[in-house]
């Protein structure tokens, strides 16, 4: 065999490389961050309608919404990629990790929000264009950037920048925003905190060595579990101001009575026992509710329209 021969690279190699880049720029959005955002657009639109829109309308706001987020998470990544390269649950990104040039993942999460704006513009409307790059904007500059290496309050202002989802997909709908929309902003707002401060309990170690001050790390997970408890109630009460904002049926209170008892259960549990793993539980479990509780809101606007 010649060494020209030797050195080719065969279509299947090239195929893998191909793969295994599209992966790591993949893998530069956080999908999984994605995933929960798109959880709230769709319910968010469904309410909005009272029923099911659009197909195609619905099948834009998701793919721009998951665009804006994308380019909302690759350009965190890129701002921290120093202090992710120091906590062991983020080192193996792929900047930290040397997988990507830094400058092209600049650029990609840039590009990701040119088209996330223009396909949410041209498809839906202006107001819900502006509501997905006001997010990054929000969560790149007012939470990234100062709030989370400064605050002990980071997550609990910066929550804002995940919440806008909902508005984007009642904008998109109708146009405008109404207080159902703000009601279902306000879910999200409020739980983020106990989310994300139970991340921190389990990952405790990893914030102080990145000096970020998270409440775990600067108050001690005593305080952040009573915060968190506190929360909890706090998620639940106003997920039920949602039916005096808009008609629904009695489907969405009673899941949100279920989930929210769950909820608090958790909440109580980790009070009890604030060890890492009933904090990484409740973070889970948190997961989940948000995501039933959403799932409940579609649900019972296909009940109000059927």
């Amino acid at each position: 065999m010649s060494n020209s021969a030797s050195r080719s690279v065969s279509p299947g190699n090239r195929s893998n490389q191909i793969r295994t880049t599209l992966g790591t720029y993949l893998r530069l959005t956080k999908p999984r961050v994605i995933e929960l955002l798109l959880v709230t657009t769709l319910p968010a639109m469904m309410l909005a309608e009272q029923g099911f829109p659009d197909l195609g309308l619905v099948v834009a706001v998701l793919v721009g919404g998951a665009l804006a987020a994308g380019g909302a998470n690759t350009m965190n990544c890129w701002i921290e990629r120093d202090r992710d390269r120091i906590m062991a649950r983020t080192r193996h990104r792929p900047l930290p990790s040397g997988e990507i040039n830094a400058q092209r993942a600049l650029i990609f999460g840039l590009v990701l929000e040119v088209l996330a704006f223009g396909l949410l513009w041209s498809v839906a409307n202006l107001l819900a264009a502006f509501l997905a790059l006001s997010a990054t904007v929000f969560y790149i500059f007012v939470y990234t950037i100062w709030l989370k290496p400064r605050t002990t309050q980071n997550i609990v202002i910066g929550g804002a920048a995940g919440a806008v989802p909902a508005l984007v997909g009642w904008a998109a709908v109708t146009g405008s925003l109404a207080l159902p929309a703000w009601v279902l902003f306000a879910i999200v707002f409020v739980w983020t905190p106990p989310h994300f401060w139970a991340l921190a309990i389990r990952y405790r170690d990893d914030y102080a060595a990145a000096e970020i001050p998270m409440l775990p790390v600067t108050r001690g997970p005593a305080v952040a579990v009573r915060h968190i408890l506190v929360y909890s109630f706090v998620v639940v009460a106003v997920s039920f101001t949602l039916p005096l904002t808009i008609t629904m049926t009695v489907f969405y209170p009673i899941v949100a009575g279920v989930l929210g008892a769950v909820f608090i259960y958790t909440a109580v549990s980790l009070y009890r026992d604030s060890t890492p793993a009933r904090a990484i539980r409740l973070f889970t479990v948190s997961n989940v509710y948000l995501a039933l509780l959403f799932a409940a809101v579609a649900v019972d606007a296909l009940l109000i329209g059927s």
